[in-house]
């Protein structure tokens, strides 16, 4: 893995948390990457998979959950609740508490953490890992005013 960005959004809102995500994801798609999007449970990667139809009127992300039958060709954008995807993705996006499988294998990652602090604590833990794996993580702060 090059590289692992953390974004930290203001408050604790998973909607806005996975609407965040559905955009890093649309760009990743339009920018012509496989991308895969890993979550704990099966129930949030199906309410992230309507989402992800329904988060912009002008959007279209073609995506489906990871199957015996998901083929990269066919669908760039794979979403997974612990099933290994058939190859490794370029970007994952972790919607998860846990540093997901094949992590080494991306060339990126993007991490979305917000003020939740349950998400908060697993984020910094997942930050610590990264950083054992020789990985400096980059943090950005979506929205934040510069200074």
């Amino acid at each position: 893995m090059e590289r692992a960005d953390f974004y930290v959004l203001a408050g604790n809102d998973s909607r806005a948390r996975w609407k965040f995500a559905c955009q890093e994801i649309e760009r990743a798609f339009l920018a012509e990457q496989r991308v895969l999007v890993c979550f704990d449970a099966d129930d949030d990667l199906a309410r992230f998979d309507e989402l992800l139809w329904t988060f912009a009127d002008r959007s279209f992300v073609p995506h489906e959950p990871v199957t015996a039958e998901s083929d990269w060709e066919e669908t760039p954008v794979l979403l997974s609740a612990g099933t290994a995807p058939p190859s490794p993705a370029q970007l994952i996006v972790n919607l998860s508490a846990a540093l997901p499988a094949g992590v080494a294998d991306a060339k990126r990652v993007i991490e979305i953490v917000d003020e939740d602090p349950a998400r908060r604590q697993s984020g910094r833990e997942r930050f610590r890992q990264y950083r054992a794996m020789g990985i400096e993580p980059t943090t950005h702060k979506p929205g934040a005013a510069s200074a």
